[in-house]
């Protein structure tokens, strides 16, 4: 068996990639999900179906628009302040990793990019505390989950200015509260569904007031009007999002996945933190559910440990290039069996080398 602890495109559901099999060889009347039209009332019900979803597990108020578009979240690092920034305004960042950082750079194009606070002095090991941030931004960022860093957002900082997010990577693993945020976006790879499609939440009542000439693809606004498909969508990452957001939906919801995902995280960093040759990166009270950053005591143990769960079936460990160690990505469909089973590699890996 594989364990996947990729840090995305990650682990989905094994029956969710049987029902999307399914549906590229016959998803209405023998024509594949890949070659239906966008326009046909089936797909319009995915698009329907989908957004209800993300509505519904997420609990989103009323006066929210869900959107499906294309580009990443990268995209959506030039497409926030676009939308919510006039010439001569600032927007206010939280710099805690790479993706802030990309996003940072993006708003210079549009605006004046104010950083309230920054953990880069410590290679972004921790999530920056007592910050202020300035009333007269035109909105506040901040990317809750690091991927590369292992460090995640659990409380939301009070501001009274729109507050726009980065939640690609801990999306629907947790309870959020909608309201007190005006726009999410997400690059849907992580716990949603395939790369190829990102998932936009915005507050109707943030948009229009940008004095910025917006190109039409770019505009939310346009999107809203045309229900995520002013143009054709990526339809098959859609679908497969769908049958996702089916199954969190039957698994209990976004509650009852979060309980599943501090047992996973709370086990994991429980075995760091207890084996002698590991040890964690980032500040206890910041450490990410989703992504568990570690390092070897002995670095030069590192190479022959990967190597040692790569031969056991454990794939995608090895940490980002640009800090090293080991990461495990711990997204929603992946097992609590496949945290065991690292953990028990782990602690073979200690006995064999053991002064």
């Amino acid at each position: 068996m594989k364990h996947n602890f990729g840090a995305g495109p990650c682990v989905l559901p094994q029956e969710v990639f049987k029902q999307a099999s399914q549906a590229v060889l016959d998803f209405k009347d023998g024509l594949s999900i890949l070659e239906i039209s966008h326009r046909t009332p089936e797909f319009e019900a995915v698009m329907t179906e989908a957004a209800k979803l993300v509505k519904e597990l997420l609990n989103v108020p009323e006066g929210y628009s869900v959107l499906f578009l294309q580009g990443g979240a990268s995209l959506q690092f030039a497409m926030v302040p676009m939308n919510l920034l006039s010439e001569g305004q600032t927007a206010s960042y939280l710099e805690t990793g790479v993706w802030a950082n990309k996003a940072i750079k993006e708003v210079k194009n549009f605006g004046n990019a104010h950083i309230v606070a920054s953990s880069k002095d410590a290679n972004f090991t921790y999530i920056p505390k007592d910050y202020t941030i300035p009333e007269d931004s035109a909105y506040f960022h901040f990317t809750s989950n690091n991927t590369i860093y292992g460090t995640e957002i659990f409380d939301i900082p009070e501001t009274n200015i729109p507050v726009a997010c980065d939640m690609s990577s801990d999306i629907m693993s947790r309870v959020i509260d909608v309201s007190k945020f005006d726009l999410i976006y997400a690059g849907a790879q992580k716990n949603i569904g395939p790369a190829g499609v990102t998932v936009v939440i915005v507050k109707d009542a943030i948009l229009g007031k940008t004095t910025n000439k917006i190109p039409t693809m770019l505009n939310y606004q346009q999107h809203i009007d045309n229900g995520s498909m002013f143009n054709t969508p990526p339809v098959f990452a859609v679908y497969v999002s769908l049958l996702n957001l089916r199954w969190l939906k039957s698994k209990g919801g976004v509650a009852e996945i979060e309980k599943e995902n501090i047992a996973k995280a709370s086990a994991l960093y429980k075995e760091i933190d207890r084996n002698p040759l590991f040890k964690g990166t980032c500040a206890v009270e910041d450490r990410s559910r989703m992504n568990v950053c570690f390092v070897m005591e002995n670095p030069e143990l590192e190479k022959p440990f990967l190597k040692f769960v790569e031969e056991n079936g454990v794939e995608g460990l090895k940490g980002h290039r640009s800090v090293g160690g080991f990461r495990a990505s711990i997204y929603n469909a992946l097992p609590i069996t496949s945290v065991h089973a690292l953990i028990e590699l782990m602690q073979i890996f200690e006995e064999k080398n053991q002064k």
